[in-house]
């Protein structure tokens, strides 16, 4: 697909996901963020970007870790996403946070003007992650830090057949792309062809934990990657494709009702050399 064609079905389709996704996701992604977290090992009074921000799940942690005299730049490629995250801000009387609608390839900020940069779970939907890699590390400081997380391998994740689901009836645009970086190796090359350092990578497997069909059904097809196709469909085919995914996950459905599905993520964290300049 077109590079501007795919960034402007990802702005649209975070639009529509942007009331589900931060209700739907905020516990099941919690162990991925907290791996994130603690490899990028902010402290407080850095400056850090974070990309892909989404409703701000990282960005309000982050904001408590860097303190008043550090500073957060938030951005997304979602203005529906960006406006949900101001919110949260603004209720929480938050001003170390400035929030701002950017794509990931193409950071309209200073060379050198970041001591971190962070991306939780985003990377997977840039045209090309290379170069959103590249951009995050252009921006941090030498010696500063790049760290980000995506999913890992398709068959890793128990959720993943709603993108066929999803294409038969209409083309969500985002698989097979989506597991790309989660490929043994793909984002850890990613990281050295951007020329950051010390290099590290953790694979993670947790267990997804949903309490109802409504929580999965919401999470997944409403509130995910799949969320502008989904707003295609008459209520006909969305009762089909609700119920065909609910058997794709059915295996994982608990005596209670509620749903265990696994899950993978892989977190890479490089340095930025010294000495060096864009």
């Amino acid at each position: 697909m077109d590079s501007r064609l795919q960034l402007r079905v990802q702005r649209y389709g975070w639009d529509a996901a942007a009331a589900h996704y931060h209700s739907g996701w905020e516990a099941q992604l919690r162990p991925a963020h907290d791996q994130l977290l603690e490899m990028a090992s902010v402290v407080a009074g850095q400056r850090v970007i974070e990309t892909a921000c989404g409703s701000g799940l990282v960005t309000m942690r982050l904001a408590e870790q860097v303190g008043r005299q550090g500073h957060v730049l938030a951005t997304d490629l979602s203005q529906g996403m960006i406006g949900d995250l101001k919110a949260r801000l603004d209720e929480a009387s938050i001003a170390n946070v400035e929030a701002d609608r950017m794509a990931s390839e193409k950071l309209n900020v200073p060379d050198a003007a970041f001591d971190a940069a962070i991306c939780a779970l985003g990377l997977m939907y840039t045209p090309d992650p290379s170069v959103a890699v590249a951009e995050m590390a252009r921006v941090v400081a030498p010696a500063g830090s790049v760290t980000v997380t995506v999913w890992g391998e398709r068959r890793n994740c128990g959720w993943a057949d709603v993108f066929p689901i999803v294409d038969a009836r209409v083309a969500s645009e985002v698989c097979p792309v989506f597991f790309g970086t989660g490929t043994p190796g793909a984002l850890r090359r990613l990281f050295e062809d951007a020329l950051l350092e010390q290099v590290e990578e953790h694979r993670q497997f947790e267990k997804l934990v949903f309490q109802t069909e409504d929580d999965v059904v919401n999470a997944v097809l409403l509130g995910g990657p799949v969320a502008l196709a989904v707003k295609r469909f008459n209520s006909d085919v969305w009762e089909s494709v609700r119920q065909e995914f609910l058997v794709s996950v059915a295996q994982y459905q608990l005596s209670d009702g509620s749903y265990s599905i696994p899950g993978e993520f892989v977190t890479v964290r490089g340095v930025r050399p010294l000495g060096t300049c864009s």
